[in-house]
């Protein structure tokens, strides 16, 4: 079966108007024209849809079955032409990005902000998954684009691009004990129950290498979910291993681990030698450009309460710096950014192929 888009829509005039000549005149044809594609729609269809009678003309008993069937079809097909235009004309755009689960989308939401501005109609799919999967579903094309730690072996097709390194650190309720320690050694984690983050990408390395000779600490609670873990924390239940950025509850204290023993570099990923749509060559260029120290330390304020700059304060006197500062690694773009350039001026000076690290 081969049926044509105006013989749908011919029919569908004929059969709101019951009449050859006003349906003729909505479609723009002459009425001869529409009798014809009507004619070739029955014998698509194997059936009479119209029955005329001098001079009236009424559906008949298959033109009424098929007639919400065709409407679907008719609409459905015009919302396809309706989104294809918009694209060729680039009014809508879809970015989908991968976050691993350490990574909080508090990172990049000011940067799709940005993005939104430039791009009309920009809609965002974020999506959580392990690297391992971020990795299959880039190659997949189910994302565009991916933000992850540094934990995973990637393979050849997938570009990579470090964004910054950052230390990890103890996220455990104010009323703990331990709270208001300005460091805590890795001998007295021991001690701690953690809550584990299903999926970190971190975790089972900091395990190893602290504990390689020692007992681990207890790891009692578990959850693939950050706001659970914090809530069960913020409860009384433990503790949990989290990088620095990952904003946090007010009742919720960062304890810095003494000589920072686990890090992680964050970086970019999307598939080599894959053509990239504006939306999301836009995307990387701008995360590549992003004032990261700026952006990470200003996540970090957020996260401070008030009542804990005195505490970070005097641990950065005692230490001769602050244990909050973070130890960031920024992987700048070669050419300096000016913190109020214009989004477009500096989309523009991004070279418009990316090369591979």
């Amino acid at each position: 079966m081969h049926l044509q888009f105006h013989q749908v829509r011919y029919f569908l005039a004929l059969a709101r108007t019951l009449n050859f000549t006003q349906a003729a005149k909505q479609c723009n044809v002459t009425q001869p024209a529409l009798t014809k594609a009507v004619h070739k729609l029955e014998e698509e269809l194997g059936g009479a849809l119209i029955h005329r009678e001098r001079r009236f003309t009424q559906l008949t008993e298959l033109g009424q079955i098929i007639l919400p069937k065709l409407e679907e079809v008719f609409l459905a097909a015009e919302a396809v032409r309706r989104q294809a235009r918009s694209y060729q004309k680039k009014a809508i755009a879809r970015l989908k990005i991968g976050l691993a689960p350490s990574i909080s989308a508090a990172l990049i939401t000011e940067l799709l902000v940005e993005l939104a501005r430039t791009i009309p109609e920009l809609r965002f799919d974020l999506r959580e998954a392990d690297a391992d999967e971020l990795v299959a579903l880039l190659l997949d094309g189910e994302i565009n684009a991916a933000l992850a730690g540094d934990t995973v072996e990637l393979p050849e097709r997938i570009d990579h691009w470090p964004l910054f390194q950052e230390r990890y650190v103890l996220v455990l309720s104010r009323e703990h004990a331990i709270a208001r320690q300005t460091a805590i050694a890795i001998q007295d984690l021991r001690e701690v129950i953690f809550l584990e983050r299903l999926g970190c990408d971190v975790v089972g390395r900091f395990m190893r290498e602290c504990f390689c000779d020692h007992p681990s600490p207890k790891v009692v609670h578990t959850s693939d979910q950050e706001r659970h873990l914090q809530q069960m924390a913020s409860a009384g239940f433990g503790a949990i291993l989290a990088p620095e950025h990952a904003p946090r509850l007010p009742s919720l204290a960062a304890i810095p681990i003494e000589g920072d023993p686990i890090g992680r570099e964050v970086q970019l990923m999307a598939v080599a030698g894959r053509q990239y749509s504006p939306a999301l060559d836009a995307f990387i260029k701008t995360v590549r450009a992003r004032d990261w120290m700026s952006t990470l330390e200003n996540l970090r304020n957020a996260s401070t309460p008030a009542s804990n700059n005195n505490n970070v304060h005097n641990a950065g006197v005692q230490r001769g710096g602050s244990l909050f500062e973070p130890r960031i690694r920024i992987a700048r773009p070669s050419d300096s950014q000016t913190a109020g350039e214009d989004l477009e001026a500096r989309l523009s000076r991004q070279p418009h192929s990316i090369e591979r690290r």
